[in-house]
Protein backbone atom coordinates (compact mmCIF):
# COMPACT_ATOMS: atom_id res chain seq x y z
CA UNK A 1 0.00 0.00 0.00
CA UNK A 2 1.09 3.56 -0.97
CA UNK A 3 1.40 6.17 1.78
CA UNK A 4 1.12 10.03 1.77
CA UNK A 5 2.74 10.01 5.33
CA UNK A 6 4.44 13.63 5.52
CA UNK A 7 5.00 13.57 9.81
CA UNK A 8 7.76 11.01 8.98
CA UNK A 9 11.22 12.97 9.66
CA UNK A 10 13.08 10.06 7.33
CA UNK A 11 14.08 10.60 3.69
CA UNK A 12 11.25 10.26 1.33
CA UNK A 13 12.05 9.11 -1.94
CA UNK A 14 10.19 9.20 -5.54
CA UNK A 15 12.19 7.25 -8.67
CA UNK A 16 10.76 6.93 -12.49
CA UNK A 17 12.34 5.53 -15.13
CA UNK A 18 10.79 5.41 -18.91
CA UNK A 19 12.91 3.07 -20.67
CA UNK A 20 9.78 3.31 -23.97
CA UNK A 21 11.32 5.66 -26.74
CA UNK A 22 9.90 9.33 -26.91
CA UNK A 23 10.19 10.92 -29.63
CA UNK A 24 11.29 14.70 -29.21
CA UNK A 25 10.38 17.35 -31.72
CA UNK A 26 13.63 19.67 -32.48
CA UNK A 27 13.47 23.66 -31.75
CA UNK A 28 13.46 25.97 -28.74
CA UNK A 29 10.75 25.15 -26.91
CA UNK A 30 10.99 22.42 -23.84
CA UNK A 31 9.43 18.90 -23.76
CA UNK A 32 8.10 17.50 -20.48
CA UNK A 33 9.66 14.05 -20.17
CA UNK A 34 6.65 11.41 -19.34
CA UNK A 35 6.60 8.30 -16.70
CA UNK A 36 4.92 4.87 -16.56
CA UNK A 37 3.03 4.31 -13.55
CA UNK A 38 2.40 1.84 -11.17
CA UNK A 39 4.78 -1.87 -11.43
CA UNK A 40 7.15 0.03 -14.67
CA UNK A 41 8.20 3.03 -11.52
CA UNK A 42 11.07 2.10 -9.86
CA UNK A 43 9.68 3.97 -6.61
CA UNK A 44 6.60 5.89 -5.25
CA UNK A 45 6.32 4.86 -2.03
CA UNK A 46 5.16 8.03 -1.20
CA UNK A 47 2.93 8.92 -3.77
CA UNK A 48 4.33 11.25 -5.27
CA UNK A 49 3.78 9.87 -8.81
CA UNK A 50 0.00 8.95 -9.18
CA UNK A 51 -2.73 8.66 -12.08
CA UNK A 52 -4.69 10.47 -10.31
CA UNK A 53 -3.61 13.93 -9.41
CA UNK A 54 -3.40 15.93 -6.74
CA UNK A 55 -5.96 18.69 -7.92
CA UNK A 56 -8.36 15.49 -9.14
CA UNK A 57 -6.97 14.73 -12.60
CA UNK A 58 -6.68 11.49 -14.10
CA UNK A 59 -3.78 10.66 -16.56
CA UNK A 60 -5.43 8.24 -18.81
CA UNK A 61 -2.34 7.79 -21.09
CA UNK A 62 1.12 8.47 -19.78
CA UNK A 63 2.73 8.44 -23.22
CA UNK A 64 0.71 11.33 -23.95
CA UNK A 65 -0.05 13.25 -20.99
CA UNK A 66 2.41 15.67 -19.73
CA UNK A 67 0.99 15.28 -16.40
CA UNK A 68 2.63 11.53 -16.22
CA UNK A 69 6.18 13.87 -15.62
CA UNK A 70 5.06 15.68 -13.12
CA UNK A 71 6.30 14.57 -9.83
CA UNK A 72 3.96 16.27 -6.67
CA UNK A 73 6.67 16.26 -3.27
CA UNK A 74 4.84 14.45 -0.67
CA UNK A 75 6.01 17.14 1.71
CA UNK A 76 7.93 20.17 2.15
CA UNK A 77 11.96 20.37 2.77
CA UNK A 78 14.82 20.08 0.32
CA UNK A 79 15.01 18.33 -2.31
CA UNK A 80 17.74 16.50 -4.20
CA UNK A 81 17.02 15.82 -7.90
CA UNK A 82 18.57 13.58 -9.93
CA UNK A 83 17.92 12.64 -13.73
CA UNK A 84 19.67 10.21 -16.54
CA UNK A 85 18.81 11.45 -19.82
CA UNK A 86 19.94 8.75 -22.64
CA UNK A 87 19.39 10.31 -25.97
CA UNK A 88 19.99 8.90 -29.90
CA UNK A 89 22.53 9.73 -31.82
CA UNK A 90 21.59 12.23 -34.27
CA UNK A 91 22.97 15.75 -35.96
CA UNK A 92 22.49 17.68 -32.91
CA UNK A 93 24.89 20.52 -31.90
CA UNK A 94 23.16 21.78 -29.10
CA UNK A 95 21.24 19.26 -26.23
CA UNK A 96 19.22 21.10 -23.64
CA UNK A 97 17.67 19.78 -20.13
CA UNK A 98 16.34 21.50 -17.03
CA UNK A 99 14.40 20.78 -13.96
CA UNK A 100 11.28 22.71 -13.44
CA UNK A 101 8.73 23.93 -11.04
CA UNK A 102 5.59 23.41 -12.08
CA UNK A 103 5.64 23.45 -15.96
CA UNK A 104 2.38 23.27 -17.18
CA UNK A 105 0.90 26.73 -14.84
CA UNK A 106 -1.40 24.53 -12.95
CA UNK A 107 -0.42 26.73 -9.64
CA UNK A 108 0.79 30.45 -8.96
CA UNK A 109 4.28 29.77 -9.28
CA UNK A 110 4.85 27.88 -13.01
CA UNK A 111 7.34 27.63 -14.73
CA UNK A 112 10.43 28.46 -12.55
CA UNK A 113 13.15 26.54 -14.51
CA UNK A 114 16.51 25.45 -12.64
CA UNK A 115 19.53 24.06 -13.32
CA UNK A 116 19.32 24.22 -17.14
CA UNK A 117 21.84 23.10 -19.25
CA UNK A 118 23.06 23.39 -22.75
CA UNK A 119 25.16 20.77 -24.31
CA UNK A 120 27.70 19.97 -26.61
CA UNK A 121 27.14 16.35 -28.15
CA UNK A 122 29.64 13.34 -28.13
CA UNK A 123 30.51 11.20 -30.89
CA UNK A 124 27.21 8.62 -30.99
CA UNK A 125 24.33 8.25 -28.42
CA UNK A 126 24.29 10.95 -25.85
CA UNK A 127 24.05 10.10 -22.11
CA UNK A 128 24.00 12.36 -19.74
CA UNK A 129 23.17 12.95 -15.88
CA UNK A 130 22.50 15.60 -13.42
CA UNK A 131 22.04 16.55 -10.15
CA UNK A 132 20.32 19.38 -7.91
CA UNK A 133 19.16 20.82 -4.79
CA UNK A 134 15.58 22.69 -4.33
CA UNK A 135 13.00 23.25 -1.47
CA UNK A 136 10.25 21.73 -2.81
CA UNK A 137 6.84 21.77 -2.05
CA UNK A 138 3.81 19.67 -1.99
CA UNK A 139 1.45 21.98 -3.86
CA UNK A 140 4.34 23.18 -6.57
CA UNK A 141 4.80 19.62 -8.77
CA UNK A 142 8.25 19.04 -10.66
CA UNK A 143 9.39 17.76 -13.68
CA UNK A 144 12.62 17.01 -16.35
CA UNK A 145 12.48 18.76 -19.67
CA UNK A 146 14.43 18.57 -22.67
CA UNK A 147 15.10 19.95 -26.29
CA UNK A 148 17.36 19.37 -28.98
CA UNK A 149 18.34 21.41 -32.19
CA UNK A 150 18.70 18.45 -34.64
CA UNK A 151 16.24 19.04 -37.97
CA UNK A 152 14.09 16.26 -37.12
CA UNK A 153 12.32 14.77 -34.06
CA UNK A 154 14.61 12.60 -31.95
CA UNK A 155 14.30 9.34 -29.39
CA UNK A 156 14.96 10.47 -26.10
CA UNK A 157 15.63 6.42 -25.39
CA UNK A 158 16.08 6.00 -21.64
CA UNK A 159 15.13 8.74 -18.62
CA UNK A 160 14.81 8.64 -15.38
CA UNK A 161 13.97 11.15 -12.85
CA UNK A 162 14.33 10.97 -8.62
CA UNK A 163 13.41 13.01 -6.34
CA UNK A 164 14.73 12.82 -2.62
CA UNK A 165 13.32 14.99 -0.02
CA UNK A 166 14.99 15.71 3.31
CA UNK A 167 13.60 17.28 6.06
CA UNK A 168 14.20 20.48 6.05
CA UNK A 169 14.02 23.28 9.45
Amino acid sequence: MQTNDTTSSGVQVCSLKADTPQPIQPGTGYTVVRFPFGAAESSDRFAMHQVVQPDGHVVRDWATDDRSGLIWPSRPGWGHLHAMIQWEAGAYTELRDQYVRDPLALTSNPNDTTATEHRPPSPGAQFFVKNHGIYVNPLTPIALRVTHNDSEPRLLTLAELKLVIHAAA
